[in-house]
């Protein structure tokens, strides 16, 4: 049983005028997805996905895509990210989860996941040194959701490896908030999205950062391919 991780799918199956073919590197990228999915996970297996999971605007315009990633082998856990529109509630998605039989997928949202000797944590992040009291509020309240999902690790006495949807690092620019998170609660991986192209990721920050192992796992710079992480 091995933990995997991917972010960024874009998927839309439901409406294909908003496909990221049009994008360089993205052509059949869906297809490329699942194919690599397919050979490179079990049924035994747990893939994280780091958000931007659908570009559907509604919940109910989002069916064909879940119902493809629920169809995918393996035990899915998902986190928002910045163009996942569709997520409402915790209540909502998970009713609408059910309704629809995706029993291969869980919300990674204000909690945690024990997985061998392992606990998945994270939150969407935030952007750098918001400057508007709307943008204070929601980053305050993203770095309260990691606090609480690694409180649970600690609680479990299990190696947190924590997700997000945003780099907490990227060029200069430094969540600090969350990168001291990071540091008090002693992660020492974390995986994040969000950045896309040849031209974004010269930026990115990868490896160790602050005794903090960093790793961009979106869909475009893995190639379309879950990477193992234990």
């Amino acid at each position: 049983m091995g933990i995997y991780a991917i972010s960024d799918l874009h998927l839309c199956l439901s409406d294909e005028k908003k496909n990221m073919n049009v994008f360089p590197g993205w052509d059949d990228y869906v297809n490329k997805l699942e194919k690599n999915w397919r050979e490179k996970i079990t049924p035994e297996d747990t893939v994280v996905i780091a958000g931007d999971i659908s570009w559907a605007m509604r919940l109910e315009d989002s069916v064909k895509d879940f119902e493809f990633l629920n169809n995918l082998p393996g035990r899915k856990i998902i986190l928002k990210g910045n163009h996942d529109y569709w997520w409402s509630t915790v209540n909502k998605i998970t009713n609408f989860l059910n309704t629809n039989n995706f029993n291969t997928i869980n919300l990674l949202h204000n909690c945690a996941y024990e997985i061998e000797n392992y606990c998945i944590c994270g939150t969407r992040g935030w952007m750098y040194r918001p400057e508007t009291e709307q943008d204070k509020k929601i980053f305050a309240r993203e770095v309260g959701r990691l606090a609480r999902s690694l409180d649970i690790a600690i609680e479990k006495k299990l190696e947190p490896i924590v997700f997000l949807h945003y780099p907490p690092v990227y060029g200069r620019d430094e969540s600090k908030e969350i990168i001291d998170i990071l540091i008090e609660k002693q992660v020492n991986k974390c995986y994040y999205g969000h950045i896309h192209g040849n031209r974004s990721s010269r930026r990115v920050i990868e490896g160790e950062y602050k005794n903090i192992n960093l790793k961009l796992i979106s869909c475009d710079y893995l190639n379309f391919c879950p990477i193992q992480i234990s």
